[in-house]
């Protein structure tokens, strides 16, 4: 998995920029404290390279719309490359799609599109209520606490994504634990190399039983119906981003979105009363939350002009997205979380590069959060919400544990 530019950024920030303090669910307090100034300014990184830091929602639009700027780390490497760009390619070999400039991401997203319609992820509702259903009456079953990560936020958005790849369920703990040290910014380097290791070698056993054995999965859809063919290493690279960010992204907001909500009863209680806010619910808490931390990144190919900024061929911008959620000129009162507020965010990106999955997370997060509050009406916290441990130092932002109760107050 290809995570070392975003976990070196992450590395190579201010600590107040990219940690969470006493309230979790706010922006970092040091883009905090750039609310109200410019939208686009210069920040330098730990290394000393200099960058643009772009906090305002529509400038934060404006550069991930614009094909002037690139994701592509291989030809254009951002401020945390220790060096010069490699040698002039003229293709990738590779299927990091999500680390590529059209056409070469055009065509391998387009081989996916197809799986992620609105349609298709509507007609897994009822799988995913199924799943959700399950795991609810095992966690009743066994007792009245449990931590709802292990028990319920992580199995959700796994076993789905396992179907659709067409990954056995029981290897979950393998890809679950090695994607959880590849995106960890405090592992060291070696074992970092390690985890992807592991996970790039599980894939590759994966596309070789599906190669003789296909299934009606999209690994083997993958596999045997594109044309022209792809390659092994772009298929294992497809398969490890679709497996990576399909779980852990939506198992983290849903975790992080339970505990928002159980911070604020009355917002809890008025989704409880009236299920059909949970579609615009599930929109402000993408907004609200913004796991990914601090945001992505691109490298300006020319020189372009944004909001009167000039920004060089070669320069560095990174979206902070959790701020751009965040900015007053598009909100009334954004540090409030509220169910009812009609809003359009950056949670899922914008542009060529915006999230594949984000109707199935949506999905997910609907059908998660909708059944919890429904078959555990009176769910709260076990422990003092300052208690609960934070993934400051994970790529995705969320919490590690959530431990919860229920049943009558004593």
């Amino acid at each position: 998995m290809t995570t070392e530019s975003p976990t070196a950024m992450r590395r190579l920030l201010p600590a107040d920029m990219v940690e969470r303090g006493a309230c979790p669910f706010d922006p970092p307090a040091g883009l905090r404290e750039l609310r109200g100034k410019a939208a686009i300014q210069p920040l330098t990184l730990a290394n000393g390279a200099p960058v643009w830091l772009v906090t305002g929602l529509e400038e934060a639009r404006a550069v991930l719309g614009d094909i002037r700027f690139s994701s592509d780390r291989v030809r254009h490497p951002d401020a945390t490359s220790p060096g010069p760009a490699a040698p002039p390619v003229e293709s990738r070999t590779d299927g990091m799609f999500v680390f590529m400039d059209p056409p070469e991401h055009t065509r391998l997203r387009r081989l996916l599109t197809g799986q992620f319609t609105v349609r298709r992820m509507r007609a897994l509702e009822s799988r995913i209520r199924e799943i959700a259903v399950e795991h609810l009456e095992a966690i009743r079953a066994a007792g009245t606490e449990a931590d709802l990560v292990p028990a319920y936020a992580l199995p959700i958005p796994s076993l789905v994504i396992c179907e659709m790849l067409g990954v056995d369920y029981a290897d979950r703990a393998q890809f679950q634990s090695n994607t959880a040290v590849a995106l960890n910014s405090d592992t060291p380097d070696d074992e970092r190399a390690r985890a992807g290791l592991e996970l790039y070698g599980f894939i590759q056993k994966l596309v070789e039983a599906k190669k003789s054995e296909p299934g009606d999965d999209m690994l083997s859809g993958l596999i045997h119906d594109a044309d022209p063919p792809l390659t092994d290493a772009q298929l294992v690279d497809m398969a490890l981003v679709l497996l990576g960010a399909g779980h852990e992204t939506t198992a983290n907001m849903l975790a992080l979105g339970t505990f928002a909500l159980l911070e604020n009863p009355e917002q809890a209680a008025a989704l409880r009363d009236d299920p059909g806010l949970l579609d615009n619910a599930v929109e402000e808490l993408l907004r609200f939350l913004s796991i990914i931390q601090m945001g992505v990144s691109r490298v300006a190919t020319e020189d372009v002009t944004i909001a009167g900024v000039d920004i060089t061929a070669g320069a560095t911008v990174i979206i902070a997205t959790p701020e751009a959620n965040r900015d007053p000129r598009h909100w009334d009162d954004p540090d409030r979380l509220d169910v009812r507020r009609r809003v359009s965010h950056l949670a899922f990106g914008h542009g060529v590069h915006q999230c594949l999955g984000q109707q199935l997370a949506r999905v997910e997060l609907k059908v998660g959060l909708g059944e919890l509050l429904a078959r555990l009406p009176d769910l709260r916290l076990a422990v003092p919400a300052g208690q609960v441990p934070l993934r400051n130092e994970m790529l995705i932002f969320g919490v590690h544990s959530l431990p919860v109760i229920w049943g009558p107050v004593t």
